[in-house]
């Protein structure tokens, strides 16, 4: 008997399953395959984006530094103008908390760090394959620390950032994502260029028939000889039609400069434009 109700319970799950999953796919527009999108080091629109998707992203977070606590705060916009093209404009704010006895003159000040501009091309949207491949590009000009920019320096340099996507679903709920490319930073008071290499893997688990998840982010730099990691365990919980939260926590696996740290991303999407005007006909 409770065999039977496994088996029953099993059958009801991968139906919940095809349904959302179809729901996503098959709706108008082009390819398009369902992938679990990482919290922390999110993408520019989804892969394989359709005509008329939008995003607004609201996030907030603190980073225990060993000598100084740093709260971050972003606003972040994304929409694709035509199918598989994905265009986000993000203003990420940080604002410094230093410990008790330190001197400010030696710590990072607070500043709104830039402003970001990306694009991000699916060039490769496999249903088959359950495989979504993109190429992208993120601009950053650097904004001068707000105690600073009395000094008459506003823009203090312009990080260049190409990146590559490679998602795949494993079945209809495991999914992994590797996000890689080089970080060019341009300071503009000597002209100077300095460069690091970002990969970052992901693994997440996607309840079934829902767009909750819980996983994991490994976000890694390598500078020169350096290499750094962060471990960021997540959920993400649909609290609405169009409106998510996700949670992350962040774990250095060497506390050089940065100890522990946590961040909070709301998410809203409006309904499809294309979902409307066919709701619409009926």
């Amino acid at each position: 008997m409770s065999a039977q109700i496994s088996d029953s319970v099993k059958i009801e799950r991968e139906i919940r399953d095809s349904i959302f999953i179809s729901l996503t796919e098959d709706a108008k527009g082009g390819d398009k395959v369902l992938h679990a999108e990482p919290l922390y080091i999110d993408l520019i629109r989804d892969l394989g984006a359709r005509k008329g998707e939008r995003e607004l992203n609201v996030g907030m977070g603190i980073t225990d530094n060993l000598r100084f606590d740093s709260y971050q705060a972003l606003v972040e916009y994304e929409w694709a103008p035509i199918n598989r093209l994905g265009l986000e404009v993000e203003l990420p704010f940080t604002i410094i908390a230093p410990m008790r006895g330190q001197n400010k003159d030696s710590i990072p000040g607070s500043k709104l760090n830039g402003i970001k501009t990306a694009v991000q091309w699916s060039f490769l949207v496999k249903e088959k394959w359950k495989t979504s491949m993109a190429l992208g590009y993120i601009n950053e000009l650097e904004i001068n620390e707000f105690k600073r920019l009395r000094n008459g320096t506003f823009l203090t340099g312009n990080k260049y950032n190409p990146f590559f996507v490679a998602a795949k679903r494993w079945g209809n709920n495991w999914h992994t994502l590797v996000y890689t490319g080089p970080v060019f930073t341009q300071h503009f008071s000597n002209n100077h260029f300095s460069w690091e290499y970002q990969i970052n893997t992901n693994i997440h688990y996607m309840i079934p028939g829902t767009r909750n998840f819980v996983g994991v982010e490994f976000n890694k730099e390598i500078y020169k000889n350096d290499f750094d990691m962060v471990i960021r365990p997540q959920l993400r919980v649909g609290i609405s039609e169009s409106a998510l939260i996700g949670i992350v926590a962040g774990i250095p696996i060497e506390r050089e400069n940065e100890r522990f740290s946590a961040f909070v991303r709301l998410i809203y999407e409006p309904p499809h434009r294309e979902h409307k005007k066919k709701k619409g006909k009926h």
